[in-house]
């Protein structure tokens, strides 16, 4: 009883906060005029009822509650699963009130609003929406706020603002599958956190917007808030057709700055403003991102030359674009189709996507972190297999040394999540299979595995049309993909003992 009445308040403290930032998005409507008899939708009413909702649930659950015992590690857990999957129903209230189409106004079925919210909140990008440029001013905006706010996490920004310090407040940060501090309390480290995203992303709108105004295909401000927002974020929502497409070479470069700043970890930036930049660029998890994308570079521009008419600077140019893209999760395209690349090319993208950014970073994927444990374990026990049984291994992660129990503990912890992570990328195929029309296994895989990396690369399967099966299949996908399985696994066997309990 004790754990669910610590749910319940905490759930509650995430529901006051977003509350409060979806007042925020009330600035567009105002400016854009997006409401009242000269416009024929009201774009106002939906945040406000949205908003209403989130401290009408909020609000009573965090007072009643408020003498709860501090979270622990099940509370936590299942805290961070209930709380994504709930801020991402209520959010998707906008989408369905509010129409994608201001020309048709064409309104949003409440299981494609879901899965646009739940894309949205994830990180991952993946969209219901044909035509970015026909959506509304305020649900571009509410897109990419959302993006924004869930890259970092509903609870960091909650716990950067209602957070006491104490254990309690670490087993909730944890249960956003973080757990990289910066500080020795928790209440710093998140409030460091959201100090250096913001401010990347306001070097990211100055930037993009004075590329702009210098460059005739460059974004104006609109576009350059929106995309900057999304970019560090990993997001990849954009308000534009075709992604960044019709954006010249000089935007493009700064977008992919700002999805590698994305998906390098928080703790590595705080070392970089510090001034520590030896310790920046000794970063085990900044070097193997590095490294993977000079060989994604390498082989996705060789296996790609046929198709721009053996020209290797266009080949590097889109294939260098994409894979960074994938590794980062952050989802954007410089292509129109890439359902059209090569089954290799695809293959490529879709372990990149697998893999994903930095632990700590807004970046998707099992992790560069559980990537190189599995890495260096495969080689530690080949070693010991081959060596004689008195010699002495040193177990190093970049500069730290671990001790025997400590690495095994490590990358057994990394290979059961990324098993169950394979298991469950697996049944979405099957399932996406038997849903989707006219696909191929290839098409399939990558789609799943942008959803359950949340990065929104698409092979042209999600659309707005696709079988409500395969709709709710990439929505369960986007959502273990970002909380990491544990905590969906702990709220399925807690809600098991609940019902046990009760017959």
């Amino acid at each position: 009883m004790s754990d669910i009445k610590s749910v319940l308040r905490s759930l509650g403290g995430i529901f006051i906060i977003i509350g409060f930032v979806s007042l925020f998005s009330l600035i567009v409507p105002l400016y854009f005029g997006e409401y009242g008899s000269n416009c024929p939708y009201d774009a106002i009413g939906p945040i406000l009822i949205t908003s209403a909702i989130y401290f009408g649930i909020g609000l009573p659950l965090f007072y009643i509650f408020k003498n709860a015992d501090p979270p622990n590690f099940k509370s936590a857990m299942v805290t961070a699963a209930l709380g994504w999957f709930f801020i991402s129903a209520v959010g998707s209230i906008p989408f369905w009130l509010i129409p994608y189409d201001k020309i048709s106004l064409a309104s949003m079925a409440p299981l494609s609003a879901f899965f646009e919210s739940m894309s949205g909140w994830t990180g991952t990008g993946l969209t219901m929406v044909a035509q970015e440029n026909l959506l509304p001013a305020t649900l571009q905006f509410w897109r990419s706020l959302i993006q924004w706010v869930g890259g970092v996490g509903v609870i960091v920004l909650t716990l950067s603002i209602l957070a006491r310090p104490g254990t309690g407040s670490f087993v909730l940060y944890k249960g956003e599958a973080r757990d990289q501090k910066m500080h020795p309390s928790i209440v710093s480290t998140v409030r460091t956190i959201w100090w250096i995203f913001l401010l990347f992303t306001i070097i990211g709108i100055v930037v993009l917007t004075v590329i702009g105004l210098i460059s005739p295909d460059g974004m104006n401000p609109w576009e350059s808030i929106n995309h900057a927002m999304t970019g560090i974020a990993t997001g990849g929502f954009s308000v534009t057709d075709n992604s960044i497409t019709s954006f010249g070479t000089i935007s493009q470069i700064a977008i992919l700055v700002l999805m590698l700043t994305g998906a390098i970890a928080f703790a590595a930036h705080y070392d970089l403003l510090k001034g520590r930049i030896k310790k920046f660029f000794l970063d085990a998890q900044f070097r193997a991102l590095i490294v993977l994308i000079i060989l994604g570079l390498i082989g996705l521009t060789f296996v790609n030359l046929h198709l721009y008419g053996d020209d290797i600077l266009r080949s590097l140019k889109y294939s260098g674009f994409q894979f960074t893209s994938a590794i980062t999760c952050t989802g954007f395209a410089s292509v129109e189709n890439l359902g059209d690349w090569s089954e290799s090319a695809k293959l490529i993208l879709a372990v990149a996507m697998v893999i994903g950014g930095a632990a700590g970073s807004t970046a998707g994927g099992i992790k560069l972190f559980r990537a190189i444990l599995l890495y260096k374990g495969v080689g530690w026990r080949i070693k010991r297999a081959i060596s004689t049984p008195r010699r002495v291994f040193v177990h190093k992660f970049g500069d730290k040394s671990l001790s025997k129990d400590d690495a095994m503990d490590l990358i057994n912890e990394a290979a059961i999540i990324s098993f169950m992570w394979i298991v469950l990328l697996f049944s979405g195929v099957i399932v996406i299979m038997q849903t989707a029309e006219n696909t191929t296994l290839s098409n399939s895989f990558f789609e799943v595995c942008s959803a359950q990396g949340n990065v929104g690369l698409t092979a042209g399967i999600t659309d707005i049309n696709m079988s409500p099966v395969g709709k709710t299949m990439l929505i369960f996908n986007m959502w273990i993909g970002r909380l990491e399985i544990i905590p969906i696994i702990v709220l399925i066997k807690s809600m098991f003992g609940i019902k046990r309990n009760i017959l």
